[in-house]
């Protein structure tokens, strides 16, 4: 029996997905001559969904507890499980569902005055809807073959969206390419469910948690084959490099939806390795091949995005990043870290998405800049130095250290490249020692930031999480190193950047980073040689 407190949060988080799932629905039957209505009424769907995710995570905190309600189930033939309508209720249930509501209210809000006087502004808000109660309903899925499904109806319902302006051979050619790639990681995500629940009996994401925190000994070869193809669906989702094309490409569709994209439905990669961390935790070798797609992806799109012009397209290779760097966090086992990144990174790029526009007034200003001098390489390996001590000693009062976990200590070094380059506009603007200090004053402030809520979202989702993996291996300790290195090289090629433009290799290689290493051309090739572009008539869209 359900308590009355459990009861009202699973009444409120049933009503959070139900809502827009009704409001898209409905829309579906009207014309685009009711856009204007059926703005108003996704508008206040959203903000209500929104609410009722917050009160559910409010209660939940003061005293709810973790479970999975299933109303309606069939069972599966060769003792797998069953399909079932289930709800699961835990931690990481109520962060994502208010996280993802509320950037669903935001985008709708937006898009009502983006899209006035768009002819198909009605059709854009179905679709809208009906996506975001796929996302909404995709974190509240307690079963692992339900969750495949909504992940599915996920990426068909998105297809829509991406597809807003069919005139656009742009447009086209990217939403075909998001076809592809979405058919490779739900076919491999179906088969990885059908192994767990061939293996463990079971299709429910609780019990798998509670079964594997029992196992003992080597994981199941059948496992072992699923967290592969869980970490394949995970890397396609989140457009890992070399597969990248279409993320960047979908920057023809209108701004709202990339801000929902970028900001919501390409995190969902992050999230099936967090929903999948009881077994991902067990396998390293799968583990490893995350952290090495990340570290691969991380180097790329941290080069390619210093060439970009375009706001946009800038701003869709640094999710690509973000995403390689959610996947190391997670390959490290450090899958609270992620989830604190996860959210950090939904609302940043949801702001910098629905803001592009006032970027480009702001970079469009004339500004009169300070002349500054380029720091020696001492002066540069000075100040890391310092920044990396002062996250060793930060790290070690909130009791993190190299014995015991290094994994997490290694990842607070990008807080220190990120301190860095702080203190390096010091020397650059050379304000003098006042400034200085400040700057290392804030330097502090943000690494302290870092620690803190790194023990906060480790003490919210602690039970619904596997305990952080020890790093106890040297292929483990190789990849720490490999990080470090990367993260060292990026900083050091940045701050070089305007004497690097003096060396002939230097420019050739901006070129080729400009066009992305060329590695989307074949894709593209293929894709119009055997899928010809034939895109919409124009019906004269209002400009992005």
């Amino acid at each position: 029996m359900l308590s009355d407190l459990n009861f009202i949060i699973l009444a409120l988080i049933s009503a959070v997905p139900l809502l827009l799932w009704m409001t898209g629905i409905f829309g579906s039957v009207l014309s685009d001559e009711h856009a204007q209505p059926m703005a108003r009424l996704s508008n206040g769907a959203a903000a209500l969904s929104f609410v009722c995710a917050a009160i559910a995570a409010l209660l939940y905190a003061l005293g709810g507890k973790s479970l999975t309600v299933t109303p309606f189930s069939v069972a599966l033939p060769g003792d797998m499980g069953a399909l079932a309508l289930s709800l699961y209720i835990n931690p990481v249930t109520v962060v994502m569902l208010s996280l993802v509501s509320f950037v669903g209210f935001v985008v709708s809000r937006y898009a009502r005055n983006y899209l006035q006087g768009e002819k198909r502004q009605g059709r854009f808000y179905t679709w809208l809807n009906l996506t975001l109660a796929s996302i909404l309903t995709l974190i509240v899925s307690g079963n692992m073959l339900m969750f495949v499904l909504v992940w599915m109806t996920t990426s068909l319902c998105l297809h829509h969206l991406l597809m807003f302006y069919p005139e656009r051979v742009g447009a086209v050619l990217a939403a075909r390419k998001k076809i592809i790639v979405s058919r490779v990681g739900e076919i491999s995500l179906l088969i990885a469910v059908l192994l767990i629940g061939s293996t463990l009996h079971t299709m429910e994401f609780e019990t798998v948690f509670h079964t594997m925190a029992a196992m003992a000994g080597p994981l199941p070869v059948k496992l072992q084959w699923a967290s592969w193809l869980i970490v394949l669906a995970a890397a396609l989702k989140t457009a890992q490099f070399p597969l990248q094309g279409w993320l960047i490409q979908v920057m023809e569709a209108p701004t709202p939806v990339s801000a929902l994209l970028h900001a919501g439905i390409v995190n969902g990669g992050a999230f099936l390795i967090i929903r999948m961390s009881p077994i991902m935790s067990q396998s390293i070798t799968a583990s490893n091949a995350l952290t090495i797609i990340g570290i691969i992806t991380i180097a790329a799109a941290g080069l390619i995005m210093l060439t970009q012009t375009s706001i946009k397209v800038f701003l869709a290779w640094t999710t690509t990043a973000q995403m390689g760097f959610m996947l190391l966090e997670c390959g490290f086992g450090l899958y609270s870290l992620a989830m604190l990144h996860l959210v950090t990174h939904s609302l940043y790029k949801a702001h910098a998405f629905l803001s592009s526009g006032s970027v480009v007034d702001i970079f469009r200003t004339p500004a009169v800049r300070p002349a500054q001098s380029t720091p020696t390489f001492w002066q540069w390996l000075i100040v890391l130095a310092f920044a990396g001590l002062m996250t060793v000693g930060i790290g070690a009062a909130f009791g993190v250290t190299l014995e015991s976990q290094p994994a997490l200590l290694a990842l607070g070094t990008i807080v220190a490249v990120a301190m860095t380059q702080l203190l390096l506009q010091s020397f650059k603007a050379g304000m003098g020692a006042a400034f200085i200090v400040r700057a290392v004053g804030l330097s502090a402030l943000v690494c302290t930031a870092y620690f803190s809520l790194h023990a906060v979202f480790h003490f919210m989702l602690t039970t619904s999480l596997p305990a952080e993996r020890m790093v106890d291996g040297p292929a483990q300790f190789t990849l720490i190193g490999l990080v470090m290195l990367t993260f060292f090289a990026i900083l050091l090629i940045q701050q070089n950047l305007p004497n690097l433009v003096q060396y002939p290799i230097a420019r050739r290689a901006y070129v080729h980073l400009y066009n992305g290493l060329y590695v989307d051309i074949p894709f593209s090739r293929l894709l119009q040689r055997f899928w010809p572009m034939q895109a919409a008539p124009c019906n004269q869209p209002k400009g992005v």
